[in-house]
């Protein structure tokens, strides 16, 4: 039985930076092309909408999810991860850590 007593706040915050990159892509990826389709519908006659005028500037615009939904998202993992650990590190201190059962593989 090996015991997690400390994790290192860089290291929780860059992995929480990635993972939560990695979902703004997924995010931005569906608001970006979810938007163009319902815009191209909206343009071609085939459903009507009061929210979207069809395709217009907004649908370019909305394209820059792809960046800064990954930007953002990014940026409130690194936080959070960083915040996880720093709690983690205190609350450990007081209850010993998470026990973990590891096994080695030759």
């Amino acid at each position: 039985m090996v015991k997690l007593r400390k994790i290192g706040v860089l290291s929780s915050a860059r992995v929480h930076a990635v993972l939560m990159a990695i979902l703004g892509l997924i995010a931005g990826t569906l608001y970006s092309f979810g938007g163009a389709i319902i815009d191209v519908l909206v343009s071609a006659g085939w459903v009507t909408s009061s929210e979207t005028p069809g395709l217009s500037y907004g649908t370019v615009l909305a394209f820059g999810a792809l960046i800064g939904m990954p930007v953002l998202f990014s940026l409130g993992g690194l936080a959070y991860g960083a915040v996880v650990a720093v709690l983690y590190n205190v609350v450990s201190g007081t209850l010993g850590g998470i026990e973990l059962e590891l096994e080695q593989r030759v």
